[in-house]
């Protein structure tokens, strides 16, 4: 007699991952661990279709894939099917990644390296109270007004030559604000500054 857990209506899964190696090994581990997959998708468009064919309990979705990633594909399961659980599985963790997922109303995120008996038991805690905040909690730095017109700037490529001008400031206060944002960024230089921003997703391309 299998230790597995006998599958319920509350754990029917779609598993949506372009790899197909991957998605395989998914369904086999979490089938083992009791749960029933309806369907797999190997594009967020395709999981979003099935999804709504199937109407499963959870749908566990890639960030990364093609014709519609996972996190417009979350946005849009979670649209058109609100009662259904999605989780973010991943190989990307920077945090602009965890707060776009969050944003578009995802309940989990997990690295794709998550144990499939920890995955598993994770689901099962969220599919019992959906309504508590299981995602990663992202701590932005507190910088102020002018601190955030100078990141922004940053992000655009000015100098701070070019900052004074904008922003009716000498070049010394400039450094000023810009030394306050590497130290709050925990950085040491403007690379750096700008690498951390868009990670965070302070900043966009």
């Amino acid at each position: 007699m299998s230790d597995a857990n006998p599958a319920t209506p509350a754990e029917t899964l779609l598993i949506a991952d372009d790899h197909p190696l991957f998605r395989v090994g998914l369904k086999y581990a979490l089938e083992a661990q009791g749960f029933t997959i309806v369907a797999e998708a190997s594009s967020g468009q395709e999981a979003v279709q099935k999804a709504v064919q199937h109407a499963p309990n959870v749908v566990l979705l890639d960030v990364k894939m093609p014709d519609m990633d996972g996190i417009e594909a979350c946005a849009k399961v979670r649209d058109m099917l609100p009662e259904t659980i999605v989780v973010m599985l991943t190989t990307f963790e920077e945090e602009a990644i965890v707060q776009a997922a969050r944003d578009a109303g995802a309940h989990g995120f997990f690295s794709k390296e998550t144990d499939a008996a920890d995955l598993a038991q994770a689901i099962r805690r969220i599919a019992e109270q959906p309504e508590r905040d299981w995602m990663p909690h992202v701590s932005l730095p507190n910088l102020t007004p002018r601190e955030l017109q100078v990141l922004q700037l940053l992000g655009k490529g000015y100098t701070n030559k070019q900052m004074a001008k904008d922003l009716d400031l000498s070049p010394e206060t400039i450094k000023d604000y810009l030394n306050g944002v590497y130290r709050k960024l925990e950085v040491r230089d403007r690379l750096a500054a700008l690498n951390r921003a868009h990670s965070l997703g302070m900043i966009q391309d």
